[in-house]
């Protein structure tokens, strides 16, 4: 770790080490812009953990360059005093506070801006859609000083690095681009005039802030899209940042149209994005930070010690796990709780307008789940080793608790085992890792290869139970159903069903589809069912995205609107609403159409007069964040 923890100099400013925690949104804003205690608190733990520096997430300049109704703000003299609060609960726990500051363009909804979005050219956002606003030269203008102003808010604020957000699609990027900008005057055409705003949001700055306090300027080197920028083009447009006072660059990718470039779901490689950015380092004379998918130390030391970046971002990674740089300087490995990339993060934000994290229950809720000591020590009994059980035994020891776990199985990990069968989820082969470390770390006796029955628990008469026994899965009831032909998602997973040949997948939500991707990569002709006229279910959005892209590429046969009637000796009798009838030849059938408690030992044991809690799938079948959420609350709580 020798390199990821050795210093680094930008201008005046003393970097500790390589890593820095680039800007995410908290969602800890208040509508009106405010920050929380919430919102110090968050940036203060980051901080704590031991990165050299943290940026804040992005500060709109404008109202209307704002993508939600939570994002931070710099656009009034108001916001002072708030963030002034966060930069110095940043320095004090050790690390350099920097600031982002952005403007959406027309990356936002007129909803949220109660106006048509602005924009370089009369090209809407292809994901939002609607009309824009292209803007005139004089609003080009306006929004440099706004730019220009809240930096210099910034810098008032105790903020000691700005960086300009010029990537991800954002207006700055919009004018950049060749496929967001087809303006024929001074601000389009060729490479320097679409870099012209840019450049004179950077000169600006640089008049206004003085000569040596630094600016980094964060692109999305490349865009994945038709005239979208590529590396090449993009080393262009730095050059020229570069002359015009810009000290480091973030380098990130994608825009709006490939948001998989942006926030890099389970498919995408470790350190996706750094040979781009090894290659702008290589023709600039800044220094350069790398991001993306870089969610171990070990991963950015290399990228350090290769020389391809001077400093590495690690964003859902400090998210998952703070205290990362700390446990990896210390060498205490296997107590970094890993980020697996499953995009939890980015599914809460546009589905509840908040950040939470499925390997860490306590993000966004740092002062509420706060582990403290119990007020009496209780034997608690903790039945099934699944993510929800290993996560609720190790709180419950930590607060004091004389905690054992049961576990029938002879290893910990539970449906995460079958779960990360499939090659890009193997990552989350770390989550049990963190898991048994830290039951191992606060004393969790664990009892594996034992089942749990009613005896058991009269012979441990514990104070309190915890059930975490899961669940199984449901089966139709359908003639032919019982045939040996047709196995279960889980039998498939666990390697224990027999080598499949064409095989139809009943049911393609979550499981179905990754059940249906396992097979496909090992050569079974695959054909999925799916009641409804659409497959991958509560799927995040970007890692749906992707992995029915990879189905459609392996040749998988999508069958949507059809239900399954029967199981015949040689496939599968389907039919649609409108009572039409179709037979799909099969060797084998794999159910995957949901779930059920397994709630038989709580039925047995209910009338003992124990305290029961029963979480996760055997309470409800959810999903894995849930469950851990219900086992962190649970834990804490007894």
């Amino acid at each position: 770790m020798e390199h990821l923890f050795s210093p680094f100099r930008i201008r005046h400013l003393e970097l500790k080490n390589r890593i820095v925690l680039p800007p995410l949104a908290s969602f800890l804003i208040q509508e009106d812009g405010s920050v929380t205690d919430e919102t110090v608190e968050h940036y203060r733990r980051r901080a704590a953990g031991g990165p050299a520096m943290v940026i804040t997430e992005a500060c709109a300049v404008s109202p209307e360059g704002v993508v939600s109704l939570h994002q931070a703000r710099m656009d009034r003299d108001r916001h002072i005093g708030g963030w002034t609060r966060i930069s110095a609960a940043v320095k004090s726990a050790g690390a350099i506070p920097a600031v982002q500051i952005h403007h959406a363009g027309r990356q936002t909804s007129p909803k949220i801006i109660k106006q048509k979005p602005l924009a370089p050219s009369p090209l809407p956002c292809p994901y939002i859609r609607g009309q824009v606003q292209p803007l005139a030269v004089e609003q080009i203008q306006k929004l440099v000083q706004q730019f220009v102003d809240a930096a210099v808010r910034a810098r008032e604020s105790g903020f000691e690095l700005v960086e300009i957000h010029g990537g991800h699609g954002y207006l700055i990027n919009q004018f950049l681009s060749r496929y967001s900008n087809i303006r024929e005057d001074e601000y389009g055409r060729d490479v320097a005039g679409r870099c012209r705003f840019a450049t004179e949001i950077v000169t600006g700055i640089r008049k206004a802030l003085g000569s040596d306090f630094p600016i980094s300027f964060k692109i999305s080197a490349q865009e994945f899209v038709p005239e979208g920028l590529t590396v090449d083009e993009s080393i262009q447009i730095l050059k020229i940042l570069e002359s015009a006072g810009v000290d480091i660059v973030q380098v990130s990718a994608g825009n709006d149209s490939t948001p998989e470039w942006i926030c890099q779901p389970m498919f995408m490689k470790k350190a996706c994005l750094v040979e781009s950015a090894a290659q702008i380092k290589r023709a600039l004379r800044i220094p350069v930070m790398t991001v993306g998918r870089i969610n171990d130390p070990f991963t950015a030391n290399e990228i350090i010690a290769t020389g391809k970046a001077d400093l590495v971002c690690i964003g859902r990674g400090l998210m998952a796990d703070p205290e990362m740089p700390i446990k990896a300087r210390e060498g205490r490995f296997d107590e970094i709780r890993t980020c697996i990339a499953c995009n939890t993060c980015m599914e809460s934000i546009f589905k509840k307008g908040r950040l939470e994290c499925l390997v860490n229950p306590a993000l966004g809720r740092e002062k509420e789940m706060q582990i403290t000591p119990a007020l009496k020590q209780r034997r608690v009994m903790v039945v099934g080793g699944g993510p929800a059980g290993m996560n609720a035994a190790w709180v419950a020891a930590k607060r004091g608790h004389d905690v054992h776990l049961f576990e029938k199985q002879p290893i910990l990990g539970g449906q995460l085992v079958p779960g990360s069968k499939t090659d890009y989820k193997q990552e989350m082969h770390s989550l049990i890792r963190f898991q048994s470390k830290q039951m191992e770390l606060n004393g969790v006796k664990s009892h594996l290869n034992q089942a749990v029955t009613r005896d058991t628990v009269s012979t441990v008469d514990p104070d309190v139970i915890i059930l975490a026994t899961g669940s199984r899965p449901a089966m139709p009831e359908v003639d032919g159903i019982e045939q040996e032909m047709v196995v279960s998602f889980a039998s498939v997973l666990n390697g224990t069903a027999p080598q499949l040949g064409k095989t139809v997948i009943i049911g393609c939500g979550t499981t179905g589809c990754e059940v249906a991707y396992h097979l496909a990569q090992k050569g079974s002709a695959v054909a999925i069912v799916e009641m409804l006229p659409k497959i991958g279910g509560d799927l995040e959005s970007i890692t749906k995205r992707m992995l029915i892209r990879k189905l459609k590429e392996m040749n998988v046969r999508i069958l949507t609107g059809w239900k399954l009637v029967r199981v015949m000796p040689d496939g599968v009798s389907l039919v649609n609403a409108d009572n039409e009838q179709h037979f799909e030849k099969a060797e084998k059938v794999v159910v995957s159409i949901g779930i059920k408690p397994d709630d038989r030992l709580y039925q047995s044991i209910e009338s003992l007069g124990y305290e029961i809690h029963r979480i996760g799938d055997c309470r409800q079948p959810r999903n894995a964040k849930a469950a851990l959420y219900e086992s962190a609350v649970i834990g804490r709580k007894i």
